[in-house]
């Protein structure tokens, strides 16, 4: 089946600066896919771009194989959802939602009967006569999404809609678009430097770094596998350890031989996720799987949900997530940190 959307070696040139560089994506049809990356790095040209709301310098970009790239933004049938989320503060909700409709010239029966629809599938049915100044910041974000569906658009587009809301509505509201982008198969590209909301969001993610991809995968592949020290440091929390070499050429940490497979070429350092690393006792026995450094335990933190513990080793300190329930060391314990084999990844080592 041919990809709904394509964008074929995308790039945006501000004179000498480049913004977004040979950047190639395909998403299917229903598929949500995240841009994700620190700000800076081109993932809201990108979709402006598709957009059309910025031209390309090079590129294609081709929906529902139909070449947009330098079509107008009010021929591409995309509905936006901006990040203030642009509301007219003069209209109503009703005529915020129907706004795109009446640019379209829909006649005013089947006008009101979509803009009915598209607020009953964000929950905002009754609040119609209101005006965005009246509506809390979760309600507005609602009416954007709507005004953004009822035009039944070939793609959605969401440029960091979710971060102008408190942390506990941005959790609820996550989990209220990815349902209704579901139940719509609604074909979408979302914005975010939030790795939370792309992980959990997104059917695949594409992390990117001064204008390029990275890594496009699902979220747990980026998470467990990411394919460069760029993302393996960006998504999620790492422990990031410099290796030597025994003279034999084997990887070593503070003396320590490690099992597992062959470093690639040059100076490299271990990454490795404090959630898959484990607190062992000191004479806890190792299968053939698991490396481990001794340390002793420094200090304790309570998070909630876990406890996290630091050890010190002669790698220097590692933080060990564990869950709450555990049953402590006490400080000045002897212990091991210790993590499997298949959770080990491995980077060439930053020049200073």
């Amino acid at each position: 089946m041919a990809d709904h959307v394509a964008l074929a070696s995308l790039s945006k040139h501000y004179g000498t600066t480049v913004a977004v560089s040979d950047v190639t994506l395909a998403i299917a049809k229903g598929e949500c896919v995240g841009l994700l990356g620190p700000s800076g790095c081109g993932k809201t040209t990108t979709l402006r771009m598709l957009a059309g709301l910025v031209t390309p310098t090079s590129g294609t970009i081709t929906v529902r194989g139909r070449d947009l790239t330098r079509a107008p933004a009010h021929q591409r049938n995309m509905g936006y959802v901006f990040q203030s989320y642009a509301l007219f503060p003069h209209l109503t909700v009703a005529g915020n939602v129907g706004f795109g409709l009446d640019e379209r010239g829909v006649g005013r029966a089947d006008r009101d009967r979509r803009v009915a629809a598209a607020l009953a599938q964000v929950r905002l049915t009754g609040l119609e006569a209101r005006r965005p100044r009246e509506l809390s910041g979760g309600q507005q974000q609602r009416v954007a999404l709507a005004r953004a569906l009822v035009i039944e658009p070939d793609v959605l587009l969401l440029d960091e809609s979710l971060s102008n809301l408190d942390a506990k509505l941005r959790d609820a509201m996550r989990l209220e678009l990815r349902d209704l982008q579901k139940t719509l198969d609604i074909t979408t590209l979302f914005v975010t430097h939030d790795q939370t909301e792309a992980l959990t969001l997104c059917d695949r993610v594409a992390v990117m770094n001064g204008g390029r991809i990275e890594q496009i995968a699902s979220p747990r592949e980026i998470y467990d596998h990411p394919a460069s020290r760029f993302v393996a440091g960006f998504v999620g929390r790492s422990i990031v350890l410099a290796l030597a070499r025994d003279a034999n050429g084997r990887p070593t940490i503070a003396g320590n031989s490690l099992r597992g497979p062959a470093l690639p070429a040059g100076d490299c350092d271990l990454f490795l996720r404090p959630q898959r690393l484990q607190l062992l006792s000191a004479t806890a026995p190792l299968g053939d799987d698991m490396n481990a450094l001794a340390g002793t335990v420094a200090a304790e933190v309570f998070v909630g949900d876990r406890t996290e513990v630091a050890v010190e080793t002669a790698a220097g300190r590692i933080v060990v997530e564990v869950t709450a329930a555990t049953a402590m060391p006490p400080a000045g314990a002897e212990v091991r940190v210790g993590w499997r084999v298949a959770d080990q990844r491995f980077f060439a080592r930053e020049a200073p």
